[in-house]
C-alpha cells in the first residue's frame, strides 16, 4: 500500500511539473506582449500585469523546482517555505510598483493610448488561467503543497487582474476614459498584496487536508 502511495504522489509531482512548464511558457509570452504593448500605449495597468506574467514564471521556476525535490521527505517543509517565500515576495514587489505607478499616472493626468493588442490578450487570458488555476489546486490538495496552493492562487489573481484589465483598457479605449487605466491598475493592487500576505504567512493551503493521508504514508519505513 504504501508502496503504491509513493508511485501516485510520483505521477502527481509529475502533473504538477508539467503544470509549471506551461506555466513558465505561457506567461513568458503573455508578459512579453502585455509589456511591450503597455510601453508603447504608455498604460500603467497593462505594464504591472506584464510584471505579473514575469513573476508569475519566477514562481513556476520555484514550484518547477519544488516539483522536482518532492521525493525529499525530510526537506519537504524547508522547500514549501522557500517556495513560499519568494512566490510572496514577488508579489509584494509587485503590489509597490503597481500602486506607484497608477498614483503617480492619476496625479499627473497621464492619458495611454487605447492598446487593442492589451484587450486581446487580457480576454485570453481571462479563459486560461482560471483553467490552469483550477489545476494547479487539485495538485496542491493531492501533494499537500501550500507552494503549489500559493501558485495556483496567484494564477487565480492573474484572472482577477485580467478582468480588472480589460475594463480599463475597455474603458479608455472606446469611451476616452483616461483614468480608467491607472484606476484599473491601482483596483489591482490589494488583491495582490492579499496574496503577498497569504503566500509570506503561508496560509495559501487552507485546502490542503484531504492530502493528509499521503503524508503519513511517506513516513512510513
Amino acid at each position: 500500500m504504501a508502496g503504491n502511495t509513493v508511485l501516485d504522489r510520483s505521477a502527481i509531482a509529475r502533473r504538477g511539473r508539467r503544470l509549471e512548464y506551461f506555466t513558465i511558457a505561457w506567461n513568458a509570452v503573455e508578459g512579453l506582449v502585455a509589456i511591450i504593448s503597455g510601453a508603447i500605449a504608455g498604460s500603467i495597468s497593462l505594464v504591472g500585469f506584464g510584471i505579473d506574467s514575469f513573476i508569475e514564471v519566477a514562481s513556476g521556476g520555484a514550484l518547477l523546482w519544488r516539483m522536482t525535490v518532492d521525493a525529499d521527505t525530510r526537506r519537504r517543509e524547508r522547500n514549501e517555505r522557500r517556495a513560499l517565500a519568494l512566490v510572496g515576495l514577488c508579489f509584494a514587489a509587485l503590489a509597490v510598483y503597481i500602486a506607484h505607478g497608477s498614483i503617480t499616472d492619476l496625479w499627473q493626468q497621464r492619458a495611454p493610448a487605447p492598446s487593442i493588442p492589451g484587450i486581446v490578450l487580457a480576454c485570453v487570458s481571462l479563459v486560461v488561467m482560471p483553467l490552469l488555476s483550477r489545476a494547479k489546486r487539485r495538485v496542491g490538495r493531492a501533494l499537500d503543497s501550500a507552494a503549489m496552493h500559493a501558485d495556483a492562487q496567484q494564477t487565480e489573481f492573474c484572472a482577477y487582474l485580467s478582468a480588472i484589465l480589460i475594463g480599463g483598457l475597455v474603458l479608455n479605449a472606446w469611451f476616452g476614459l483616461w483614468w480608467a487605466d491607472p484606476l484599473s491598475a491601482l483596483l489591482m493592487v490589494p488583491i495582490i498584496a492579499r496574496a503577498a500576505w497569504d503566500a509570506l504567512l503561508g496560509t495559501s493551503c487552507r485546502r490542503c487536508s484531504p492530502a493528509t493521508p499521503h503524508r503519513t504514508s511517506d513516513s512510513a519505513p
